[in-house]
């Protein structure tokens, strides 16, 4: 299913071609809504249309003598279309075109955008359903803190993307804004009127008010959503790094046939999807403070955003595409070694289990600092290797009194850890949905190189 959304089409967005295709799109549709008023004659767009056909060369050609780019594309298509190009830019600036024009490549951008998103949201529902009982150790400080279950962590970065999802509409129709105000935006040339065909031709809204540019705080927000939307990748990455790390090998990325993972090491099986998706994180998050930037300009306008735009606005469009599409198929091929993870489960000796010792015994009415230190007692001596933590608890005079070897027995249970999952995978999956989906739990293939 991923091989449904390939990079290409992302990146045919923002060719030369592609923009001057919006530029022409913005002129013909001012074109037909000066006609409509009959400022120009009639069939004045239907001419330009059928006559003009995008030449990128040529326009590069000429701009080399104006050394302005929308001058060099009007001359390129007057070319082409006659007499009639006179009427093309009647009462516009540059920016109105420009401006207007990178709002319908972003349009479409956020579409794709969504789509990838969509898909993303697909695979991680299916793998959290899958993996709702796969139990493995949870951790924070990167230290075994109690029992969880791999779907939980997949069920997380659901709920997560699914905040981005909305990010992502809210900046989008943020930037699907139009402008033909003019060369200060006080409309001295053409009437707001003309502005609101246009836009409405176009999808797009207008923007109630503007200078010579749409305001750069709109672009802004676009790309500071992109950002947010980099990190949660990259938080996801980090994780399967993690995973794969020898010592805990607890998952992996696929490794294919033929694959090799290091010029002078041939065991090494390493996790450069991942990495590489840590690293365009980068990428993007600096984009978006070069987008904040961009927000205080001269007076009216200046240009200063104007090259800083053309490199991060297609890079980060583009690069979020391929993040999210190869994030999508690195999830769809992960690895998955249960076996491992309950080993790992299962390293301490049953320290992970501490707490729910501890809130029995509060339960049965001990004190809770005198029972916090005789739990902790007992496991930093099984630290130590002077017993088994279960062991341990079970002679220890304070805990035997409050607690018989069944109810310590009970409390080193790891499924007790999963019983409210149902509850919390309805939350953000919903009742209806995690009837349709609930299929057996999977386990991967043996890990081959496991101990």
């Amino acid at each position: 299913m991923i091989e449904r959304y390939t990079l290409p089409r992302m990146g045919a967005l923002w060719t030369q071609r592609r923009k001057y295709d919006a530029w022409l799109q913005v002129e013909l549709a001012a074109c037909e809504a000066l006609e409509e008023v009959k400022k120009i004659p009639k069939g004045t767009a239907a001419h330009v249309r059928r006559k003009v056909t995008i030449d990128p060369d040529r326009i590069d050609e000429i701009e080399k003598v104006t050394k302005h780019d929308v001058i060099a594309f009007l001359e390129a298509v007057a070319e082409q279309a006659g007499p009639k190009a006179r009427h093309l830019h009647a009462g516009l600036t540059s920016s109105d075109v420009l401006d207007t024009g990178l709002a319908l490549q972003l349009v479409e951008s956020v579409g794709i955008i969504l789509e990838d998103i969509d898909l993303l949201l697909e695979v991680l529902e299916k793998r959290a359903i899958d993996h709702q009982e796969t139990i493995m150790v949870g951790r924070s400080h990167g230290i075994h803190g109690e029992p969880i279950s791999l779907g939980v962590k997949f069920a997380l970065w659901f709920e997560e993307f699914k905040r981005h999802r909305k990010r992502v509409i809210a900046a989008g129709e943020d930037i699907a804004v139009g402008k033909l105000s003019g060369a200060m935006g006080t409309f001295a040339h053409l009437p707001p009127r003309i502005e609101s065909v246009v836009c409405k031709k176009l999808g797009l809204k207008p923007a109630p008010v503007s200078n010579q540019i749409i305001q750069r705080d709109r672009h802004a927000a676009y790309l500071t959503a992109l950002a947010l939307l980099a990190a949660s990748i990259e938080k996801v990455a980090t994780e399967i790094r993690h995973l794969q790390r020898t010592e805990v090998l607890e998952a992996e990325e696929y490794f294919s046939e033929g694959q090799k993972g290091s010029s002078a090491m041939p065991h090494k099986r390493n996790p450069v999807g991942s990495e590489n998706l840590c690293g365009l994180a980068r990428v993007i998050r600096s984009n978006s403070l070069a987008a904040l930037e961009n927000v205080a300009l001269w007076h009216e306008r200046d240009i200063s955003h104007s090259s800083v735009e053309r490199i991060i606005i297609p890079d980060s469009n583009i690069l979020i595409d391929y993040m999210l599409v190869r994030l999508t198929k690195l999830l769809t091929n992960l690895v998955v070694y249960p076996d491992r993870m309950l080993k790992n489960l299962n390293l301490t000796g049953g320290l992970i289990y501490s707490q729910r010792l501890l809130l029995a015994l509060v339960d049965r009415g001990a004190e809770r600092k005198a029972a916090y230190e005789a739990v902790q007692r007992n496991a930093m001596d099984a630290w130590q290797g002077r017993g088994v933590f279960q062991d341990l608890v079970t002679k220890d005079p304070f805990i035997s009194r409050k607690l018989s070897p069944s109810d310590i027995q009970s409390c080193f249970d790891p499924h007790a850890y999963l019983k409210n999952l149902p509850q919390v995978y309805r939350r953000v999956f919903g009742a209806s949905r995690m009837k349709k989906r609930k299929v057996p739990v999977q386990h991967a293939k043996k890990d081959l190189h496991k101990s």
